[in-house]
């Protein structure tokens, strides 16, 4: 018995060895894969199912199955393919997969993905998190390399990353590897980690910004979206036109698109800007020096200073009346000088062209401000209208608000904004309803340094201007300005709720429009033609209802009248001091806060390696209540004495400058104006 099992075996490592030597034949070597699996003898499928296989035992001693000796037959073409679920398993070992270069490069990436490694290649958190979801959930394979090599993608990356000049930015912020000729697995998996890495800074520099706006003003607020990292990959593989893929982070309003165009034009010109033909004006009359002037004095240099601030009235009038006192005031404002309305040596010497150390911003090459003025863009929303395409479009530079109407121009007017240090801010809000005949609840930032340093000086001065103060038992201290012809927002204030507490408004101040530079307010905007406005609005919001300027008018009086939206209209406050006007000329206006000169220091400096990272701002105080003792001005009104006639003594009607003569007051350092 142990014999026969001994010559069993024997018979069976025979048969073995005689298939091993027919696969070393070398013809046998030249045969495919399939050929050479077919030559091992593999089990009868459809005997599996009926008749139970041979063993070696059944065979006949010296010899050798005859399936072992000849390959398996090629089924037929009309014959149909056995059932996969049917078919027995081979009793052979899963042959080892090829391995390619890509695949090679793939087991890198899912080594450097899989142990955490990509934070060699991405310094944010949210692209290192992107990164990681797309290569995981494509298998790891590799977006920019095919073949050992940087692929068609790679290549169409590449050649427009090499041109984002063209839309303000700077191909070397986003270094892309070469992926080098003859480069190791290793080396590919790194180079395709560094070209996501550069690509994906590249898309969110072109959707948010590369400056991020807390690094240029504490009073600039936007809703930043940047793009999803695995977004943008998934996107890339998706597309059949890189180029357009990439682009499209990029601002698709008008106004950006005119400005990458007339950046072109200039870097073709040599930065040069093509400048209109020079108007005949007369040149300015100058005015003479002397001693300060001030209201009530008469001097012959009044007449000159008529002439030369378009003072309305009689021009002949040598005394420094009230209008004469608010020219010089809202032309020391223009000019960045102190405010104080007075007729001094630095207001003369301003006024005359000499220029002062006070207030003035350089000049910066035109390139630059365009580059600037195209980075602000993307801080605004894509979507710039609500979904009838309306929207208000307010730039300050220029000081100008346009309202668009399924998204085309319906109505442009000027309008004043806030003064160097009373910046209008940088938002995007919601207008939700228009008040007539509004009060004036003046904003605690100036309650704060305005009114309350001003009473110090001169108690009578919120009598004077028909303010009303009021304190409540915690202590908070409210003024307000109930309504009339003489109110600080004038007849018609249009709202947009904002952290800022910043509006449009009308105003008693009309001969303000009259001057080129407008920037006088605490921030709001006057609008020059505020019944139109409201028509305009009311037209889109209440066609309806038929507003028109007469009948706002007949709801003149004195209790607030709200009118509100059925639906919101965005209002964006920017600041384009480089624009191109509906004649395709490309326009500069002055950088009144700074913005442009603040924003070029940070795109030459070092700054812009972080630019695109928020930095902490102090909180915004302007709404926080201003809160003094309880009672400090609770005797008003009562019978006792007030705090001011505690304070100074006598009675208040004896206190205070008797110059002014105006409904306007001038607060400490000649600060006053309202919003």
């Amino acid at each position: 018995m142990v014999k026969s099992v001994r010559i069993d075996r024997l018979l069976a490592s025979t048969a073995l060895g005689l298939a091993l030597i027919l696969c070393s034949h070398p013809g046998m070597a030249q045969q495919s894969g399939k050929q050479i699996e077919a030559s091992v003898p593999m089990p009868n499928a459809a005997a599996s199912t009926s008749t139970p296989a041979a063993t070696p035992t059944d065979t006949k001693p010296g010899t050798v199955p005859a399936d072992a000796t000849k390959a398996a037959p090629k089924p037929d073409a009309a014959t149909p393919a056995a059932d996969p679920a049917k078919a027995a398993v081979a009793p052979t070992a899963t042959p080892a997969p090829v391995v390619t270069g890509d695949s090679a490069v793939s087991d890198k990436l899912r080594e450097l993905v899989t142990d955490k490694k990509l934070d060699r290649y991405f310094s944010r958190k949210a692209d290192r998190e992107g990164a990681e979801s797309y290569y995981s959930k494509h298998d790891f394979k590799p977006l920019w390399v095919s073949e050992g090599a940087a692929d068609a993608r790679a290549k169409a990356a590449s050649a427009y990353i090499a041109q984002v000049d063209t839309v303000g930015l700077v191909p070397s912020d986003y270094p892309l590897p070469e992926f080098a000729a003859g480069a190791t697995p290793d080396q590919l998996a790194e180079d395709e980690l560094k070209f996501t890495a550069s690509i994906l800074t590249y898309a969110r520099h072109a959707q948010i910004g590369q400056i991020h706006f807390s690094r240029v003003g504490a009073d600039i607020s936007f809703n930043l979206v940047a793009p999803e990292p695995a977004e943008v990959l998934a996107k890339l593989v998706d597309t059949s036109d890189t180029t357009a893929a990439l682009d499209s982070y990029n601002p698709p309003q008008q106004g950006f698109k005119a400005l990458k165009k007339a950046l072109a034009e200039l870097r073709a010109n040599n930065g040069q800007v093509a400048k209109p033909a020079e108007d005949n004006k007369p040149a300015p009359v100058k005015v003479g020096e002397g001693k300060t002037l001030r209201p009530g004095m008469k001097d012959a240099r009044v007449v000159q200073l008529r002439a030369r601030l378009d003072v309305a009235g009689d021009k002949n009038n040598p005394e420094y009346d009230n209008a004469v006192f608010e020219a010089v005031k809202a032309f020391q404002m223009s000019a960045g000088i102190g405010v104080d309305g007075m007729l001094g040596p630095n207001t003369v010497h301003t006024m005359n062209g000499v220029k002062t150390a006070t207030g003035h911003h350089p000049k910066a090459d035109p390139i630059d401000i365009v580059r600037v003025n195209m980075e602000r863009w993307r801080w605004l929303p894509r979507k710039l209208g609500n979904d009838d395409g309306d929207y208000v479009m307010t730039n300050v530079p220029d000081y100008t608000l346009t309202l668009y109407h399924h998204g085309e121009r319906y109505w442009h007017t000027d309008i004043v904004a806030g003064m160097p240090g009373k910046a209008t801010p940088m938002i995007t809000a919601e207008m939700k309803f228009i008040t007539v005949n509004p009060t004036w609840n003046v904003p605690p930032s100036i309650i704060e340094h305005e009114y309350l340093p001003a009473l110090q000086e001169d108690p009578n001065a919120l009598d004077r201007i028909g303010l009303k103060l009021r304190q409540d038992p915690d202590g908070t201290v409210h003024i307000s300005q109930p309504p009339g012809a003489g109110n600080a927002l004038g007849r018609i204030r249009f709202n947009f709720p904002n952290k800022f507490l910043v509006y449009q408004h009308d105003t008693p101040d009309k001969y303000l429009f009259k001057r080129e530079k407008r920037a006088y307010s605490h921030g709001c905007m006057r609008v020059e033609n505020p019944l139109t406005y409201g028509e305009k609005l009311l037209s889109i919001e209440l066609p309806n209802e038929h507003y028109t300027e007469a009948r706002l008018e007949k709801m003149f009086g004195g209790s607030e009248i709200n009118i509100n939206f059925p639906k919101p209209i965005p209002v964006h406050l920017t600041y384009q001091t480089a624009f191109v006007d509906q004649d395709g000329k490309l326009q500069l206006r002055e950088d009144v806060y700074g913005r442009d000169a603040k924003m070029i220091a940070i795109l030459k400096g070092s700054e812009r390696k972080v630019a695109d990272i928020a930095v902490e701002r102090p909180p915004n105080t302007s709404s926080k209540p201003v809160k003094m003792p309880v009672g400090m001005y609770g005797g008003s009104g009562g019978g006792g004495p007030s705090f001011f006639e505690s304070l100074f003594g006598g009675s208040r009607a004896q206190a205070g400058p008797t110059y002014y003569q105006s409904r306007h007051f001038i607060g400490p350092g000649g600060r006053y104006s309202v919003r």
